[in-house]
């Protein structure tokens, strides 16, 4: 038989400020029977938590020490840690729910959140955050947003990233032209592209076409006073996803970007053939903390902006989320791991910007403070200045998310080399994407 852990200390206001005290009450109680049975044996007062995340060895170095500073301020709490790259993470972790088995606490990105939420696997926390055990209150409040799914908090952001815009500043020096600004409008934008190909004399186009990218769609209809999503459909219409496709092609006519054979190197978002490090055009439409690698692939200074349109549509996203398994029999122990993780300086430098910048603005301005690495600094500093811009966050993505990205890039493309009218392309996407959405 299982042993019977103790319950959970009463969820009630101001119960942080106990919070402590109780942790260290609940792992060094030993419990001398197990559910009421006599002949049970006693419960070992040591906790081991299992810990699941993607990443690389760096990630994993980095994490680990984090987790070994929680366990030398409580020895009672070791972890059980394991980690692999992207590819096949969600598979394991799939089959692991499905058998009862998942880890105690968990790596997810707004990917699958929602899915995992709705498929009851992760912990709701929303009582933990309203009692203030799990302490979120210095987080940008679009930040702590993101991490709901209706109106409750299944995951607490592990990092901070928003979209970005990464340009090549050194080249507009070369040319006399100004930098891209923040709120320019779409149509500012595409102008200003294309005075940059003329002044190269096409040798490099103004910007990348980012109509296939989810994300530059996505700030472009919150422009627009519209959501990618409206619960289990599309936020948009055919006539929307027209006008945005049309936007593109008139960019690619007025030569503001590339030909299609040169964007379409882009469109799978692989770092290396992003355009403004390969040198084929001047912007590249990326992940603001995307800015270190892709200047390490080029001579030239790099900056960063935000995507055209109203500043208000981009919002501060969780780069990756910790969650914890609803099966867990450490609850309490798990927020409090979480709680070090997101709130603890110590841990927060240690951690660094491996993920992303800290979600807790006193570590990340802590954090900022040892950054020693330029284009890492400039992306910090933009994100956090950032902060006070930035708008209500969405709800994270449904099920199907990443099968509608797959079926925005197809249609882009088929737009993009003229296998389809932009409003064919769109019909076909808006019905296959609610399809997708829909689908189990």
């Amino acid at each position: 038989m299982p042993p019977c852990l103790p319950s959970p200390a009463p969820r009630r206001p101001g119960a942080r400020r106990l919070f402590g005290a109780a942790l260290a009450a609940l792992l060094a109680l030993t419990v001398l029977t197990a559910c009421g049975g006599e002949d049970d044996g006693p419960v070992d007062e040591r906790v081991q938590l299992s810990i699941f995340w993607w990443g690389a060895e760096r990630r994993a170095e980095l994490t680990e020490q984090a987790l070994n500073l929680y366990t030398e301020r409580h020895p009672e709490v070791t972890f059980r840690v394991t980690w692999q790259g992207n590819t096949g993470y969600y598979d394991r972790l799939s089959t692991e729910a499905a058998s009862g088995n998942a880890p105690d606490l968990f790596q997810i990105d707004d990917n699958y959140l929602t899915e995992y939420a709705e498929r009851g696997i992760t912990l709701d926390l929303t009582d933990y955050v309203n009692d203030n055990r799990l302490n979120l209150t210095n987080l940008p409040s679009s930040l702590a947003q993101y991490g709901q799914i209706g109106g409750r908090t299944m995951g607490v952001a592990a990092a901070e990233n928003t979209p970005g815009m990464i340009y090549n500043k050194s080249l507009l020096e070369r040319l006399g032209l100004p930098e891209p600004r923040i709120g320019m409008t779409y149509e500012e934008f595409i102008d200003w592209a294309v005075a940059v190909t003329e002044r190269t004399d096409g040798e490099t186009a103004g910007t990348m076409d980012p109509s296939a990218d989810y994300k530059a769609l996505w700030l472009w209809l919150r422009s627009e006073g519209k959501e990618l999503y409206q619960g289990r459909q599309v936020g948009f219409t055919v006539e929307d996803l027209t006008r945005w496709f049309d936007l593109w092609q008139r960019a690619r006519a007025a030569q503001a970007t590339p030909e299609p054979a040169v964007i379409t190197q882009a469109n799978s978002g692989d770092v290396t053939r992003q355009l403004v490090a390969t040198g084929q055009a001047a912007t590249s439409f990326m992940w603001s903390n995307q800015l270190p690698e892709l200047q390490k692939l080029t001579e030239d200074e790099l900056a960063v902006v935000t995507y055209p349109g109203a500043p208000e549509a981009q919002w501060a996203r969780a780069s990756m989320y910790w969650a914890a398994f609803r099966g867990t029999r450490h609850p309490e122990i798990v927020i409090d791991v979480i709680n070090f993780l997101t709130n603890d300086v110590a841990a927060g430098r240690i951690l660094g910007t491996e993920r992303g910048l800290s979600a807790n603005l006193d570590v990340r301005a802590a954090v900022q403070e040892s950054l020693t690495d330029e284009s890492m600094r400039r992306s910090a500093v933009f994100e956090t200045g950032m902060a006070e811009r930035f708008g209500p966050a969405p709800v994270p993505p449904p099920k199907g998310h990443a099968r509608v990205r797959a079926l925005l890039l197809t249609a882009a493309e088929d737009a993009q080399f003229g296998r389809a009218t932009t409003r064919d392309a769109a019909a076909r996407f808006i019905a296959q994407a609610n399809a997708a959405l829909t689908a189990g």
